[in-house]
């Protein structure tokens, strides 16, 4: 019979979480503040951050078994198939060991044509890892990119220990969905999870679904957080929700890395326009979701011929020249196109599955790219 050792999950064992809430099951990781999220009543924006892309608990110790109880909060879309549950990345000393899924848990139904949520309350589940090699190791589960997971209790066969020390450079990330996964298999396959582990940096990600959009809150939270490494993602979110229009873009953008710069006045930060996407390059937004075929599809639903709408072929113009303007005092900023991690060409090998969002292989693509940038060498 396994004799357990239960161990608190608390900060010291918890990375790329902004903040642990406690709550009536344990703790829940978010990656935006309490008073961040005081400031918007966006219920896309509150399920995105609270879905722990980038947060996985990491821990030393000469365990066999781990059991993890957690209480997970499945989504479902009206209309659309369900999904395959979220998976646990168990690594190893750096080395994928094992996946894990946990089921039942919460249910959070959402009807993307009119808005209107349904929440069904769950039980915890357990999720397990058994047969690891004996001996001290540096042990890392990765939550669930996309599945809002509150931590219950953390068991072992073997006391835990705090891995201390921070030896890796820290990058810091803001994107949208792309960032956040999308249809990445598991949370390590994330394109940003997969460059940080290729350039050997400890990552904060603040991905987003659908939350990619200049919101102040968020540039004083990547002000006040530690980094060594800075790069934003922009530009989707903002046509495919037609949030902003020309006049207000550019300045918005300044208010954005000038927040930053508050805080990280010489880190190096990276402004990144985004990957190629057709249905948005030359069409504004609003986009809008498709079951039409028994599948998710999107589609651009603005007119081209209206003045001042954003769509991705000007934004990247405009960050391009922002960030050269900026650049000129501002030595430690420089800019990507998007589109040197996911171009035309790679479209046409790999499209975009729902005309928005990359897959597995694309996401691999992309991190594979960046990792060989100089701004993750530096």
């Amino acid at each position: 019979m396994t004799s357990w050792t239960t161990t608190p999950i608390d900060q010291r064992l918890v990375r790329g979480a902004v903040e642990l809430e406690t709550t009536s099951n344990g703790v829940l990781p978010h990656r935006l503040p309490a008073w961040a999220r005081a400031q918007t009543s966006d219920g896309q924006l509150a399920m995105a951050e609270a879905q722990p892309s980038g947060v996985r608990i990491a821990f030393r110790t000469a365990a066999t078994a781990i059991e993890l109880d957690v209480l997970p909060t499945k989504v479902l879309y009206a209309g659309a198939p369900a999904g395959a549950d979220g998976v646990y990345d168990l690594l190893v000393d750096g080395r994928l060991t094992a996946q894990a899924t946990a089921s039942g848990g919460n249910v959070l139904t959402i009807d993307l044509m009119n808005g209107s949520t349904d929440f069904v309350p769950g039980r915890p589940a357990t999720v397990g890892f058994t047969g690891l090699r004996p001996g001290a190791k540096d042990v890392e589960i990765w939550l669930p990119h996309r599945e809002r997971t509150e931590l219950v209790a953390l068991r072992t066969d073997a006391p835990v220990e705090q891995v201390t020390g921070r030896q890796r450079k820290l990058w810091l990330h803001h994107g949208s969905s792309i960032s956040h996964g999308s249809n990445a298999d598991s949370p390590t396959q994330t394109w940003v999870a997969l460059a940080a582990a290729q350039a050997g940096v400890e990552l904060t990600n603040l991905g987003f679904g659908g939350g990619a959009l200049l919101d102040p809150f968020t540039a004083r939270t990547m002000r006040d957080l530690p980094a060594d490494l800075i790069s934003v993602k922009l530009g989707i979110n903002l046509v495919n929700l037609d949030l902003l229009h020309q006049r207000a873009f550019g300045p918005a953008v300044h208010g954005f890395l000038d927040t930053i710069r508050d805080g990280h006045p010489t880190t190096p930060l990276l402004v990144i326009s985004s990957i190629h996407c057709p249905i948005h390059e030359d069409t504004p937004g609003p986009g809008v979701p498709d079951f039409s075929d028994g599948k998710v599809q999107f589609r651009a639903t603005g007119d081209p011929g209206q003045p001042g709408k954003l769509t991705l072929n000007w934004i990247r113009q405009e960050l391009a020249a922002i960030t050269e303007a900026r650049a000129k005092t501002d030595p430690n900023l420089s800019y990507l196109d998007g589109r040197d991690l996911y171009g035309e060409a790679d479209f046409a090998e790999l499209p975009l599955p729902d005309q928005l969002h990359p897959d597995n292989a694309t996401h691999r693509r992309m991190a594979e790219r960046f990792a060989k940038l100089p701004f993750l060498l530096q």
